[in-house]
């Protein structure tokens, strides 16, 4: 029997919600109070909310060659200690207001890789950080039509300075098994292309 979720967004009460930042991304204070397992309400919380809008990935895969791109950038999250900050990841970008899903893949695949997808596919739609982010992640994968490999991509107005990279499906994964891939965005795209890939390569080839 499938487990089904006993509360609802009806069993939540938001009763004060403010800006607290606005600055490159902002940071929303809500005070709320939500329904408990054993019963009643929860007393009045304060959590601060990180608010960067929703986001939309694609993993542009070429079944001729059998391989990925990936892009490689500088991400400031990702200093920790010795480790390196510049991270292989897929395409991703901010969905800007009256843009849809389909239109950001394009866009974003264009201006980071210089990259044309055709068909797209559904991968999963998940929020990354649910405990203090409120974005939610919808990742696809797109057959690959055109993609500037080796190219250095990005908008300089954003401070972007990215390497693109074709990867072989077999080296991707193998990355994965290795733990080589930090990204999480990237790292459920690749295991779902694990799964699905042989037969997505048959239909499009």
């Amino acid at each position: 029997m499938a487990v089904k979720l006993r509360f609802g967004a009806r069993d939540v009460r938001i009763l004060d919600s403010a800006v607290v930042y606005d600055g490159h991304f902002e940071m929303r204070r809500v005070t709320l109070e939500h329904r408990c397992f054993g019963g009643g309400w929860s007393p009045p919380l304060v959590r601060e909310l990180f608010e960067r809008g929703d986001a939309v990935g694609v993993l542009p895969y070429d079944p001729l060659d059998d391989t990925v791109v990936l892009i490689e950038q500088f991400r400031p999250g990702a200093m920790r200690g010795q480790d390196s900050p510049w991270m292989l990841e897929l395409i991703a970008g901010v969905v800007e207001e009256g843009e849809n899903d389909e239109e950001v893949v394009h866009r974003e695949a264009m201006e980071e890789a210089g990259c044309e997808v055709s068909e797209l596919v559904p991968i999963a739609s998940f929020i990354p950080s649910a405990g203090a982010c409120s974005e939610q992640v919808r990742l696809f994968c797109g057959r690959v039509s055109k993609a500037g490999i080796g190219g250095i991509h990005g908008l300089e107005d954003e401070g972007e300075d990215i390497l693109v990279h074709s990867v072989p499906r077999a080296e991707a994964l193998q990355m994965v098994a290795d733990d080589r891939i930090p990204n999480g965005h990237t790292l459920i795209a690749l295991q779902w292309l694990q799964i699905h890939g042989d037969k997505l390569r048959e239909r499009w080839c």
